[in-house]
């Protein structure tokens, strides 16, 4: 039986007809209604996560790995602002994401009743749209109800996919549950036009005619990854092609961005004279600066939206189309041209060789236990996590294969819940690469009873967050240790005694190779964590010499 509610049974409906096949329900009385429909109905898999904040990012995680669209349910009140930080991650990744709030009638906001604020519109600037439904007592109210509904979750699965906000107010009695079936409900589907010929074709014929073509691939979604995979290859025998392992899944070890951004810092005549961006964000502030700096006759920003996000501060035209439709046509338009500058891409192939981190053995360090984590994972069908900060940074001078990062808003919230949530969708193995502050502000990510043992967390911890230490003209500040870098003398140990997860340390260079293969060979029912401890000012001169490994000056 479901609820007496029409407008949550409308909603309902819809969901199962737009596509959501998952729910992440974090408790509440408002929302009671709204939990019952959801786990009643045979079309969704409801999964509860008590914490608002870890369960948007478990969201987040479940969409990444089904490649679909996913819900998150939360009760009045302050529990939709704990939403915020996922929400704004799957705004700028592009991530379908429902949020559903329940709340009280309209009659009682703002007249001091308990988890009571103004919830319409509270998440503005980051969801693509937000509705709050009426509470149908006619037919009329029926279709309004419909409308909306089909009006949020059209956007959320269009071209540019991101988070919708359905607010629902639910009136008192909340939890009566007499109706039989969902209605049949109209279902409205909007079909939009993207990558027109006409678009496809002036974006060729610009590039066709570019002797120094490159193109700069950032993040993009591993489904994408793939569908550019052919298209990238054939364009890297004209053009060079700058991208790492947020977009890309081809096998083995890519060049540095932010080492080659090293070399380009000497003279050399590296402009383009075209620039093609696809992608989202970029993790190398330094390889982007560069490319700032550069005043290409040409640049052609692909956006799904059409929208102008002008990432070089160089854009002269917005495509409006899907990164592999993009590439698709300009590795079209340049096969077979035989006026690319050789002398220029030649120069450009010599910067990204020297730039994969080879033949350098690293002492303890972070950077050493990321590089033996990739040595041993090296084959194995298994996804990978990596945190922000220094986690990332070191990740991509060693990483094989497609990785995900949050770089949406790039927080250290949420990584954690992020891998986690995807492990309960994966069939193989899902590791995350995290450092102390990231864990510790979202170990509420462990307390969920259905992890198993295929989630394995390789904890990075120097008791502090290390990569402000970079900030040279911070190191006389008395804020640097306490405020800044946050030191601490905090261990995972406890966590996973409580949460039910395996766990060892690793205090030395002897242990590493040993806790290393634990961690990634050990049969076990349970989560495994791995916690590496190591020295925060070491760690920054071990990444520096690794930066520096192997570059010809």
């Amino acid at each position: 039986m479901y609820s007496d509610k029409a407008n949550i049974n409308i909603l309902t409906s819809l969901m199962v007809a737009h596509g959501v096949r998952t729910v992440v329900v974090c408790p509440g009385s408002r929302n009671a209604p709204l939990a019952h429909n959801f786990s009643v109905c045979r079309q969704l898999r409801c999964i509860s996560v008590t914490d608002e904040r870890s369960a948007g990012f478990y969201a987040i995680g479940l969409s990444l790995a089904s490649g679909e669209p996913v819900a998150v349910c939360v009760t009045s009140g302050s529990a939709l602002l704990n939403l915020a930080p996922a929400v704004c991650e799957a705004y700028y990744r592009e991530i379908p994401l429902l949020v559903i709030s329940a709340d009280r009638p309209q009659a009682m906001i703002g007249q001091l009743q308990g988890q009571t604020m103004v919830q319409t519109g509270a998440l503005t600037g980051i969801v693509r749209h937000s509705v709050t439904l009426p509470e149908p007592t006619d037919a009329t109210a029926q279709w309004f109800c419909n409308r909306l509904v089909n009006e949020a979750l059209s956007l959320m699965v269009s071209p540019a996919s991101g988070p919708v906000h359905v607010n629902v107010p639910v009136s008192e009695p909340l939890f009566g549950f007499s109706a039989e079936t969902l209605p049949e409900e109209r279902v409205v589907r909007v079909h939009r036009a993207v990558a027109t010929e006409a678009t496809m074709s002036s974006l060729a014929a610009c590039v066709a005619a570019s002797p120094r073509l490159m193109v700069v691939v950032g993040q993009l979604p591993f489904t994408e990854s793939q569908r550019s995979a052919t298209a990238l290859e054939r364009l890297r025998s004209y053009a060079v092609v700058l991208t790492d392992h947020l977009a890309s899944d081809c096998r083995g070890v890519m060049p540095s961005l932010d080492r080659m951004a090293m070399l380009l810092t000497e003279t050399g005549d590296y402009a383009p004279d075209t620039v093609v961006y696809v992608g989202g964000n970029m993790v190398s502030k330094s390889m982007r600066q560069f490319l700032q700096g550069c005043r290409p006759a040409n640049s052609y920003v692909v956006t799904a939206d059409g929208k102008l996000t002008d990432v070089l501060m160089t854009a002269t035209d917005i495509v409006e189309a899907t990164p592999s439709q993009a590439l698709d046509a300009m590795a079209a338009a340049v096969d077979g041209k035989h006026n690319a500058d050789t002398a220029w891409t030649e120069r450009w192939h010599g910067i990204c060789a020297q730039s994969v981190v080879s033949g350098c053995d690293p002492e303890y360090s972070q950077v050493a236990a990321v590089r033996e984590f990739f040595k041993a994972i090296d084959g194995s069908d298994c996804c990978v996590h990596l945190a922000n900060s220094m986690s990332v940074r070191a990740g991509l001078l060693y990483a094989d294969r497609y990785v995900y990062v949050n770089r949406g808003v790039n927080g250290i919230e949420g990584s954690l819940s992020t891998a986690a949530g995807f492990s309960l969708m994966s069939a193989v193995p899902v590791y995350c690469v995290i450092g102390d502050l990231s864990f510790f502000y979202d170990v509420n990510a462990l307390w969920h009873g259905d992890l198993c043992g295929n989630f394995r967390i390789l904890l990075l911890n120097n008791g502090c967050g290390g990569i402000f230490r970079r900030f040279r003209k911070l190191e006389d500040s008395p804020a640097l240790d306490g405020m800044v870098m946050a030191r601490h003398n905090t261990s995972a140990e406890g966590a996973c005694q409580q949460n039910g997860v395996a766990y060892r340390a690793v205090h030395a260079a002897a242990q590493l190779a040993d806790g290393i293969r634990w961690l990634t060979h050990e049969q076990c029912p349970t989560p495994i964590l791995l916690e590496v401890f190591t020295d925060d000012e070491e760690d920054q001169r071990v990444y520096d010499s690794v930066m520096a490994c192997g570059h010809r000056r």
